[in-house]
């Protein structure tokens, strides 16, 4: 069974940076990753994400799954029947991953660090 590592919710946002001072100021996270498009808000295991717009897909997700093999989630997925969104693919920022469309609509993010 595929190991889950962490699920982050990915909050759209017109503006990822300018949400700055309340997560971290007010709310004390730190910012774990910012890419412009996606800044990643952090306090031990609790994070946020807020993206303007996926840099590479062609729909944004509204949640990230990390998880230790994605190529068997992604095999799952496939045989499964689930709307892939995204392909399969290594992004140059250092993620391997893919979107899947759930039953109800919702695109998420399934990703793992090689």
């Amino acid at each position: 069974m595929t190991e889950i590592r962490r699920i982050v919710a990915n909050l759209a946002v017109d503006d990822p940076r300018a949400d700055a001072p309340f997560w971290t100021g007010l709310l004390g996270l730190e910012t774990a990753m910012d890419m412009g498009w996606v800044v990643n808000h952090r306090s031990g295991a609790a994070q946020v994400q807020l993206i303007s717009r996926d840099a590479s897909a062609p729909e944004d997700s509204r949640v990230s799954v990390e998880v230790d093999d994605v190529d068997a989630v992604h095999a799952r997925a496939v045989a499964d029947g689930y709307e892939i969104v995204h392909p399969l693919t290594d992004e140059p920022w250092g993620v391997r991953r893919f979107f899947v469309r759930t039953p109800q609509g919702v695109v998420v993010n399934v990703l793992a660090h090689p």
